[in-house]
């Protein structure tokens, strides 16, 4: 019997499969792009010319989409492109997608050669001794210039791939069999393509070209879940993106079981999905990210296991995700409290901490007229009414991983803690603004108070958090926050055409940026979110880039401020809390790890390559361990953060 790597070169020899199909655009998607190019020129918040110059930014941002890493492409395909850098524009206006359809095309060919490539590199295996490196990110790299230089990166990628595997506990057998069905899976979704494909990839590096929050959803990505701008995974509470040909977390929905399970965070990357307590987990990297979010949803009370690898990592054993699939519902979203005992300054204090997942409203409830519909603000409210009864000394609002909700919510949830005044102030493209803010002197607390923050803080958590911060009402502790301040609306496009008129979506819908929100004081939360008055270390597994990671997001920018008064005279405060906390810090050998494990995280971002020795690669994965779960209860950065607001009691002149 011959061994197994010379019968998987058979089959790889003689493997056979259909050629990647030239697609052509339908006339229906002309329209589509027609129309969306109609809003975006004249109701974008910041309208954007369709030209030659904006032909050549669709044009950049096509090719990313299309090959992010520089991988399939050659030179000469990029030079054989100089006039449509300038023809993107005129393709759209004109309603004729035949260009961007060809350079599609070029694409899928480049990619079916690339697979097939890699799959003759199975036979041999690789030298796992040998002293090089494969390159993390080469989306700044050249092109390259002949098919022996794509051979040679694609000799590196395969034997990355083989040794992501290794480390993971699988032998050389069962590696050639899991790539081999990888790369068969990349290239039967290229032979499956269809036009829709094509027109949504382009169409997302138009609206891309435009601003971050601005998109496409085609018609297949709006009646199913909007898949392609969502990827909602309904059951476990999951938002999908793909990235680097992985399915990754973008977002978790507060209350789901992925976010309640503790084990699963932004960033990380599903490389497997199995059915039931028991079900063979399946190996999804070639998987469709549409055909992913299937496999994962299911019925109620049913688990759905997950092989996952953490964000910032390179590799090695995949974690094991159990979750059971439920409907999330208002009540697991709900705010919840809890009382954290402090001694700070030799004094005991007793702080309330309410966590506010997002700011949710039941608007089917407020529609049908129910006077004691749900909301955050209620919850927040009847919450505040129990602390206080407790006797607690000072109130904790934790808004980590709080994407936002309700505008309305956020209005009046500051309502709680100031008497009458502006909250938030937004504009429109025609330089029109519109205040909003609480008019009931009413106040539900007036004691000392501390809002905690991170990175995934973003929208409606950055306009409370900036009006608590401009009203000098409370101190601001945490991380930068994301750095959200626009406001979109979503446009059914058969509408616009004056088609369709029961909603149904054929031509699509498009999704573009028409407000900007704007803090009290008149600057924007945009691009540079709301900075604490301390800041705290927080957990590697949510620290993300932000709304600055985006290189065409809206500008920061400053407008008149709001007439309002503050609560409190500007003192040096912050500075003494810093210390303080620096102090603790010092001492903590708890806060210390939390520290170190965000500055490796941190330098972890910014290699560009990753070594491909084994025992090299070992010992980075030794340094790579992830962060622990969230403990239930009061956590490190609750119980810290009432230490804070602990020390600001004892300051003179605490609001």
């Amino acid at each position: 019997m011959k061994p197994l790597h010379w019968c998987l070169t058979g089959i790889v020899a003689s493997a056979v499969h259909a050629a990647p199909p030239d697609l052509a655009p339908q006339p229906w998607q002309g329209q589509a792009a027609n129309l969306a190019s109609q809003l975006i020129g004249h109701y974008h918040y910041t309208p954007v010319a369709l030209d030659d110059i904006q032909s050549e930014r669709i044009f950049a941002r096509y090719l990313k989409a299309l090959d992010p890493d520089r991988l399939y492409f050659l030179q000469a395909d990029i030079n054989g492109w100089q006039a449509a850098r300038h023809q993107l524009d005129d393709a759209i206006l004109g309603k004729d997608l035949r260009i961007p359809f060809a350079i599609y095309n070029r694409y899928a060919r480049r990619a079916d050669e690339r697979f097939a490539y890699a799959r003759k590199l199975l036979a041999a295996g690789f030298d796992f001794n040998a002293d090089e490196t494969y390159p993390l990110r080469r989306d700044k790299a050249d092109w390259a210039r002949s098919t022996s230089e794509l051979d040679e990166l694609w000799r590196k990628r395969v034997k990355n791939d083989w040794l992501q595997l290794r480390l993971a506990g699988q032998d050389d057998d069962t590696i050639r069999r899991t790539l081999e069905r990888r790369y068969t899976g990349f290239q039967r979704r290229l032979e499956k393509a269809r036009s829709e494909d094509a027109f949504q990839l382009f169409m997302g590096a138009y609206t891309a070209s435009v601003d971050p929050h601005t998109a496409y959803l085609g018609a297949r990505a709006a009646d199913d879940l909007d898949i392609s701008m969502r990827l909602s995974l309904v059951g476990i509470g999951a938002v999908l993106e793909e990235k680097d040909d992985y399915a990754t977390i973008r977002e978790l929905t507060p209350g789901g079981p992925a976010a309640a399970s503790g084990r699963l965070h932004v960033g990380d990357r599903i490389v497997g999905v199995g059915e039931g307590e028991q079900g063979q987990i399946e190996d999804v990297l070639s998987w469709r990210l549409d055909d992913i979010a299937t496999r994962v949803r299911g019925k109620a009370d049913t688990v759905v296991r997950l092989d996952i690898l953490p964000g910032g990592t390179q590799g090695g054993q995949p974690q094991s995700v159990a979750l059971v699939r439920k409907k999330i519902s208002l009540d697991d979203q709900a705010a919840s409290k809890a009382i954290v005992d402090t001694a700070e300054g030799g004094r005991p204090r007793r702080i309330g901490v309410i966590t506010l997942p997002a700011f949710y409203q039941d608007f089917e409830a407020r529609n049908r007229g129910e006077a004691g519909f749900r909301s955050a603000t209620r919850d927040v409210a009847r919450l505040l009414a129990e602390l206080r009864a407790e006797q607690v000394d000072g109130l904790l609002i934790d808004l980590r991983d709080n994407g936002g909700g309700s505008l309305d919510e956020a209005v009046e949830l500051t309502g709680l803690f100031i008497e009458t005044g502006p909250v938030v102030q937004q504009r429109d493209a025609r330089g029109r603004n519109q205040v909003s803010g609480d008019n009931n002197p009413a106040v539900a607390w007036n004691g000392p108070l501390a809002v905690l923050i991170d990175r995934n803080s973003a929208s409606a958590s950055e306009i409370f958090a900036a009006a608590i911060q401009d009203y000098r009402r409370g101190v601001v502790v945490g991380e930068t926050s994301y750095g959200k301040g626009s406001v979109q609306t979503l446009v059914n496009l058969d509408r616009m055409a004056g088609g369709s008129p029961n909603g149904a979506s054929g031509l699509g819908e498009l999704k573009f940026t028409i407000q900007q929100f704007y803090r009290i004081n008149g600057s924007t939360t945009q691009l540079r979110g709301v900075k604490p008055d301390v800041v705290l270390p927080v957990l590697p597994a949510h620290a993300q880039p932000g709304e600055a990671s985006f290189d065409n997001a809206l500008p920061f920018q400053r407008i008149r401020a709001a007439n309002y008064d503050t609560l409190a005279p500007l003192d040096d405060s912050a500075t003494v809390l810093q210390q303080r906390h620096a102090a603790r810090v010092a001492a903590s050998p708890e806060l210390q790890a939390q520290q170190a494990a965000l500055n490796a995280f941190e330098a972890r971002q910014t290699r560009t390559e990753i070594s491909l020795k084994e025992s090299t690669r070992r010992t980075e994965l030794a340094a790579e361990a992830a962060p622990p779960p969230r403990p239930a209860g009061p956590d490190l950065l609750q119980v810290e953060a009432a230490r804070v607001l602990a020390d600001r009691i004892e300051l003179p002149r605490h609001p």
